[in-house]
């Protein structure tokens, strides 16, 4: 097993359900120790600057516009494995599809509205860290 760093963000919508502590006490119960963690407020050029991969989607502006509804906890996580342990914990995109259990069965409302951002490969992983954190933000343990 390889320990590694994965970014994760607790959607605005996780916010606002008050299930900040109840998502991070799963990772800990996985194995996923947070390393780095704050809660932040992203401006439309922060989302948009985030989510660049997606401009040219059709949902690119719904996206931007709801991860700047309101605030959300960015994490850098640490463990074995952690970008695929990290998703496997999420569950499915969407949230209908998603194995029982999973934090997006659990929490998220709807596939644009799905609780949880996870990396979805170790070089993406550092992109993203590197982008919500410093490298004096985040606290290896492993």
């Amino acid at each position: 097993m390889a320990i590694e760093q994965t970014l994760s963000i607790i959607k605005p919508d996780g916010v606002e359900k008050n299930v900040i502590g109840k998502i991070i006490a799963r990772f800990e119960e996985e194995g996923l120790t947070p390393v780095g963690i704050r809660m932040v407020h992203l401006s439309q050029q922060e989302a948009e600057g985030f989510y660049a991969v997606h401009r040219e989607r059709p949902f690119f502006g719904e996206l931007v516009e709801f991860m700047t509804r309101g605030p959300v906890v960015v994490m850098a996580l640490e463990g074995d494995n952690a970008v695929a342990k990290n998703r496997e914990v999420m569950g499915a995109t969407n949230p209908d599809d998603a194995d029982e259990g999973t934090l997006r069965a659990l929490y998220a409302s709807g596939i644009e509205e799905n609780t949880v951002h996870g990396s979805d490969s170790l070089e993406n992983a550092a992109i993203e860290i590197k982008y919500f954190f410093s490298d004096i933000q985040v606290f290896p343990r492993g």
